[in-house]
């Protein structure tokens, strides 16, 4: 992994932009919708960087830039037509510890940016490393059609009873259980019935437990797409040997492991309302699948 995706809080960052093009003005469309303090240098200066000064979002400075104005920054995006320009302003940044984007050349850049998809609190980044922009425009394309728009004020509705759910639920695995109804109540709608589910989502907070099996001769590529999300709701994982890469990617990275459990120790789990996952060869998942009849065995292509 070249690139490491990390989300940044803007409320306290200070970001220099240098050029004010057609280029860093998409940039800065961008920028401007985070709280992060903003500033631009250049010489020519687009009509739509032009009016985010006028609205008082970003603060304009209509000169050369110098290599002293990269100091006492957080993030650096340069943008400007000077190749040469670009790459000594990328040593000077980097000379001082600051990370820079140098736009179109990602052989000079300590970070990039990607692909977004902004619902409010919800946020999704796509990157290809650089190596496929295009690609990442058309994934992007697909999930803006698939995720709806009321996904943002979905989630300040959820942003705003979080404090009233640990109130009135003490208990994280009541309240992870509450979340897990609420959202299957309501799918991803903002309308009059949502706080109906919200409420209705107190009720009945049983669990029962539940007991996944996959052998150790199944791949994971070809697991049915609805065994994927049981496995995000995996509290233990059990395994005699280490998972495979493309299996532990399916699993929350969250979910404890350990070596397999006695049937006494698994049932215990059960009866307490935790989900488990046993990755074990043939013979001992089919021992686990005799003692717990209720357990789903997962196949290539089936449950």
């Amino acid at each position: 992994m070249q690139y490491f995706p990390l989300f940044v809080d803007t409320a306290k960052l200070k970001v220099l932009l240098v050029g004010a093009g057609e280029v860093a003005s998409r940039k800065l469309t961008l920028l401007a919708r985070t709280e992060a303090e903003i500033v631009v240098i250049a010489n020519d200066i687009s009509d739509e960087v032009a009016q985010w000064a006028d609205q008082g979002r970003i603060k304009l400075i209509h000169r050369s830039v110098l290599s002293t104005d990269i100091q006492g920054v957080d993030l650096v995006y340069l943008a400007t037509a000077d190749e040469k320009l670009n790459a000594e302003l990328a040593n000077v940044a980097d000379g001082l510890g600051i990370w820079v984007n140098v736009v179109d050349s990602p052989s000079l850049c300590r970070f990039i940016t990607p692909s977004i998809i902004d619902r409010g609190r919800l946020q999704i980044a796509i990157s290809t490393a650089g190596a496929a922009p295009v690609f990442a425009r058309e994934l992007r394309a697909r999930l803006e059609s698939w995720l709806p728009q009321s996904l943002s004020p979905l989630f300040d509705f959820v942003a705003s009873k979080r404090k009233d759910v640990q109130q009135r639920l003490p208990d994280f695995k009541q309240r992870k259980l509450f979340w897990e109804q609420f959202f299957k109540a309501n799918g991803d709608k903002f309308d009059i019935d949502t706080s109906v589910h919200y409420e209705s989502g107190f009720d009945n907070l049983s669990i029962n437990g539940e007991i996944l099996l996959i052998d150790t001769e199944t791949q994971a590529v070809l697991l049915p797409i609805a065994a994927l999300p049981l496995m995000q709701k995996l509290d233990f994982i059990f395994c005699s040997d280490e998972l495979p890469f493309t299996l532990n990617e399916f699993i929350r990275r969250d979910a404890e492991r350990g070596g397999l459990p006695s049937f006494s120790e698994l049932s215990k789990r059960y009866e307490a309302g935790q989900r488990s996952l046993i990755y074990a060869d043939k013979e001992r998942v089919n021992q686990f699948k005799a003692y717990f009849p209720m357990a789903k065995h997962l196949k290539a292509g089936e449950i």
